[in-house]
Formats: C-alpha cells, structure tokens, sequence
C-alpha cells in the first residue's frame, strides 16, 4: 500500500503542535505502536521547531513543509523549509551545538531525530533552505491478546 500527504503551514511555533498531531493522525492507518507513535511525534516537533527557530528566525510570514509517504510499514518523513540553511551540517549535527545559545537551547534535535528514525539525511544551502529526509519501518509484530 502507497499513500501520502502533504501540507504547509506558517512558521509560527503555535504550529509545531498541529504538525505533530497532523502527521501522527496520518500514520495510525498502519497501527503503530505506542513508542513509535511518540517517537514520530518527537522527531516532527524537533525538526519543525527547528525550521522555525533556526531556518526562519521566529519570522512568522515563512512556510514550513511536511511530506509522509507510506510504503507498506515504511514511512518516509521530509520537513523543508526555505531559510537561511546550514553552512556546516556535520556541525550542526553535533549533540549539544546550537546556533541559538542565547535562546538555552538544548542542541539535541539532530541527535534525537537519530535515535528515533532508521535513516535521516540532511540537505542544506545557506539561503536556500533545509530539507531533513527521514525513514522509519514500523514494526509488524503486535502484541495480540487474547
């Protein structure tokens, strides 16, 4: 089974909440289980915050983009923006670093969306944009009771 959606919204932080639940609502057609539904959740949350915060300065008149396309138990994850961009993505990959220090960020986005998903690449042109690709295989093996 294919299937995919996509959407745009401001870059406002008040949306970082719809873009997690929005792309959680899509992928329950494939029944994942409760820590991948989180992990997902957490993994749209650090990457749109991170198009906002970082690509886009807390600028509000910006689009963020998000695209999910489901093969069979694979989802394939992209959030885009068309900010700034990173001039060292090996850097900015770095558990810790921020380019925001004076904000008390945490530097871990890239590090969590790591830990959560089976692949991520990073795309990247300073005044062009982000682009975060990601993959996760859903498990197939649910717990059934009886």
């Amino acid at each position: 089974m294919k299937n995919e959606m996509s959407l745009s919204f401001a870059s406002v932080s008040e949306n970082e909440a719809f873009a997690r639940v929005a792309v959680a609502s899509f992928i329950t057609q494939l029944d994942p289980t409760m820590d991948e539904l989180t992990e997902i959740k957490t993994v749209v949350s650090e990457a749109v915050t991170n198009s906002i915060i970082h690509g886009y300065h807390n600028e509000p008149q910006h689009k963020v983009y998000i695209e999910c396309v489901i093969h069979d138990d694979e989802i394939e994850l992209t959030i885009r923006d068309e900010g700034v961009g990173i001039d060292n993505i090996d850097e900015a990959r770095e558990p810790l670093y921020t380019s925001k220090p004076e904000l008390e960020r945490s530097g871990m986005g890239f590090t969590i969306i790591e830990n959560f998903m089976d692949s991520v690449e990073v795309i990247s042109a300073p005044e062009k944009g982000t682009s975060v690709y990601m993959t996760k295989q859903l498990s197939k093996s649910k717990t059934v009771y009886n």
